[in-house]
């Protein structure tokens, strides 16, 4: 008999996030699978054109059936962002009030907010399911990062939120093994909390190096970014990295959108290093690969907070697939991964004085096809697709 997944995820497609491969995999490997979202408008904050609250609200992607309830849109503002969280939670809780949908399992994929995973325990707890929750942002660390409110009145509430979520758990998957000691402290059965790190999609392959129409080939040595531009990334150590290196033949290739986005290109401009950026538009995530081999590194940032000291990013598993000699403004556990795969360098965190002595180290350095080929090895050997949806799927019994 088919088995039906439940998959409740505040973002889906064509929102660009890992799950909606890991639906299409369900479904190749036999499963019914549903989707509980929301209307898109990440990363921008508005609606995606051709979808609101009235259009497209129920669709069969490539398979899976996507039920999409009302929200409110992202914006640029913490109020709106508030509001998105808790909209969404508002109508996930009537729709399980009133669906007669049975499912046979449920899995939250929690980016923030957490606040969606209540969902699918309101709905274990009615047809008496198991509930699965894959952990990809700690809370409440990430919301006192994102929102700066480190006030007990309003932590203290989202923390018992936080483990009334975990006790009512099945299994609890998480990112990085810092981030299931972290959740451990947090449950009385800590064989329940286990390590999934994520993969990159099969289209992360290693391609021909050669320019693209938005990356004109040229002397200078191009690193890229790609993905949200939020203030969690910590790219503001670009231009000023920039500013020290513009004696160097280095430009940045910066691509994607976000909330940081306006405060960045400010940035950029207040210290006069335009000529060593090309800012590119939101790209479809299939596009990545060319755009990366138009480019000889690939950069990753975080704020300097202990929270992305215990992050292992999406984009790093994206960068290794695609065989990225790769510079990072981090450490902790994305530092371990680059020093254990040898496929780059790293800097402190915030320390732009560091990261240009790192740039311009990398781009000299006459092991970067050797840092290519380890990226690629290390992927292939910690972060394979198959082998981790089948260490997963051995859990819906």
């Amino acid at each position: 008999m088919q088995k039906h997944i439940l998959v409740i995820s505040q973002y889906f497609y064509p929102e660009p996030f890992r799950i909606n491969d890991m639906c299409l995999e369900w479904v190749k490997r036999g499963y019914k699978v549903t989707v509980l979202t929301g209307i898109p408008n990440y990363p921008q904050g508005e609606f995606y054109e051709g979808y609101s609250k009235k259009e497209r609200r129920n669709e069969n992607w490539n398979g899976v059936e996507i039920i999409r309830i009302p929200l409110v849109a992202r914006g640029h503002s913490s109020i709106r962002l508030f509001l998105n969280y808790i909209s969404f939670v508002w109508s996930g809780w009537k729709w399980k009030r009133k669906t007669k949908l049975k499912a046979d399992y449920v899995f939250t994929f929690e980016v923030s907010p957490m606040t969606q995973a209540l969902i699918g325990v309101w709905y274990a707890k009615k047809y008496n399911v198991p509930n699965y929750l894959y952990v990809q942002d700690l809370w409440p660390e990430n919301v006192e990062i994102v929102t700066g409110i480190t006030n007990p009145i309003v932590i203290k509430p989202i923390s018992k939120m936080v483990n009334y979520i975990y006790k009512n758990c099945t299994k609890i998957f998480a990112t990085s093994p810092s981030f299931v000691e972290e959740i451990k402290k947090r449950v009385e059965d800590k064989e329940k909390v286990i390590f999934l790190p994520q993969y990159a999609e099969e289209f992360y392959q290693p391609m021909e190096r050669k320019p693209v129409a938005e990356i004109p080939g040229s002397s200078k040595f191009k690193i890229i970014f790609t993905g949200n531009i939020g203030k969690a990334q910590g790219l503001d150590i670009l231009p000023k990295a920039a500013e020290l290196l513009k004696d160097e033949n280095i430009e940045f290739v910066i691509v994607g959108d976000g909330r940081y986005r306006e405060e960045f290109e400010r940035e950029i401009r207040e210290r006069c290093v335009n000529d060593m950026f090309i800012l590119i538009e939101r790209q479809p995530a299939e596009r990545i690969p060319s755009l990366l081999a138009a480019c000889d590194a690939a950069f990753l940032s975080f704020m300097n907070t202990p929270l992305f000291e215990k992050t292992i990013p999406a984009k790093l598993q994206s960068y290794m697939a695609c065989g990225m000699p790769i510079i990072a403004s981090a450490s902790g556990e994305t530092e371990r991964i680059i020093q254990e795969a040898k496929c780059g360098y790293c800097s402190p965190i915030g320390d732009e004085k560091a990261l240009a002595q790192v740039i311009i180290r990398i781009q000299t350095d006459a092991e970067l096809s050797k840092m290519s080929e380890n990226s690629i090895k290390y992927c292939d050997n910690y972060f394979n697709k198959q082998i981790i949806m089948d260490g997963l799927n051995q859990y819906f019994y």
